[in-house]
């Protein structure tokens, strides 16, 4: 085992570990694992020149730059589509600003060519003995099943990355902090990185996690057993008090594989108190309100997102659609609230739709 010294950096997608644990690499060909650790240096700098640490600052760097990287998969439609390499290679990709690492597949081309690390070793904690994140859970639940009642779970889905989800997750933390409720936050889906938490966090969140918690660098590809259970341990983290409200973010689309396996849980419906869905423009509200109807049986109780800045989008909608937008980057607590907290009714809301979407 080789030592590493001082002057690497260390990223936020190995948010669960410590220096401390890092004791030194050792040069392997094994088959990469979601959430193996390695050591490695840049080879070229492409599409990322910055890394993310554990505290969220971000660090430039160049070539020659020494880091902790983590293997995990990206599923991300404006930049890389990008998996954990089936063998040993020596050099991967670059897959997000977190350090997660890959071999990409397809990107965008509004993107450049991935950063390139060259892999030095496997992380080991002792000699012989690799590191992987998944063997460090930060979040442990007390309990094991689900106490009732529970925290008023507001949880926000979108068309797309980039559809405004974080700022409307953010205004409703915003908007329960001020009105004086305790709020938690969680983003259960996506690739490591810790700004939309913080986010929710600097609104007024606390605690606050996501899936990295748990050990994992990206949720893509999991099986739906470990989507599940990823929900389910942090609600039974952060949502047992019925007084609180728990802030929850889905990444990407709601078509997106692993947002689709979670809204077509019973775990996740039953769940909900409030349905918040983003977009970026009227046209995808509209097909998006039809999505979740038919795939998913559910109905939204507001509408946000990019579109929600434009007047004009707003106007286009409330000819296809009653149900109420609400402007994430101008928010009006005292009228979003009121979406917050109202009482649903006892009648399904799924019968409403006919009334709500019209063509």
């Amino acid at each position: 085992m080789e030592k590493i010294s001082k002057g690497y950096f260390l990223p936020s997608s190995a948010y669960n570990l410590s220096k401390r644990q890092i004791k030194g690499y050792i040069q392997s060909e094994d088959k990469p694992q979601i959430g193996d650790v390695i050591f490695g240096v840049i080879d070229k700098i492409g599409q990322h020149s910055s890394l993310e640490n554990k505290e969220g600052r971000i660090h430039n760097i160049q070539k020659g730059s020494r880091a902790i990287f983590v293997f995990g998969n990206r599923y991300a439609p404006d930049y890389y589509e990008g998996f954990v390499p089936e063998c040993y290679s020596e050099y991967v990709d670059l897959l997000a600003r977190s350090g997660v690492v890959g071999i990409v597949r397809s990107k965008s081309s509004k993107v450049i060519d991935p950063t390139r690390v060259k892999v030095l070793g496997f992380v080991c904690k002792e000699a012989g003995v690799k590191l992987n994140t998944l063997d460090f859970p930060l979040v442990v639940p007390r309990f094991r099943k689900k106490k009732k009642p529970r925290s008023k779970m507001i949880l926000v889905v979108g068309t797309s990355m980039n559809s405004g989800k974080s700022a409307a997750a953010m205004a409703c933390c915003w908007t329960l902090k001020t009105m004086g409720f305790k709020v938690r936050a969680s983003k259960v889906t996506g690739t490591a990185s810790l700004k939309d938490i913080l986010h929710m966090n600097d609104a007024g969140a606390y605690p606050y996690a996501d899936f990295s918690y748990l050990g994992y660098p990206s949720t893509y590809m999991l099986t739906e057993e470990e989507m599940i259970g990823i929900f389910n341990k942090l609600d039974l983290k952060y949502a047992n008090n019925k007084d609180n409200f728990w802030v929850v973010e889905f990444a990407d689309g709601i078509i997106q594989r692993e947002t689709a396996m979670l809204l077509q849980s019973e775990d996740v419906k039953s769940r909900i108190h409030k349905l918040i869905f983003c977009a970026s423009d009227a046209f995808g509200v509209i097909g998006g309100l039809d999505i979740l109807h038919r795939q998913f049986s559910l109905v939204p109780h507001a509408i946000s997102g990019v579109c929600s800045s434009s007047p004009l989008h707003v106007e286009e909608l409330s000819k296809f659609t009653n149900v109420p937008v609400f402007n994430s980057l101008s928010v009006d607590a005292e009228e979003l609230i009121k979406i917050l907290t109202r009482p649903n009714p006892k009648k399904k809301r799924i019968e409403e739709v006919s009334s709500n979407l019209t063509y």
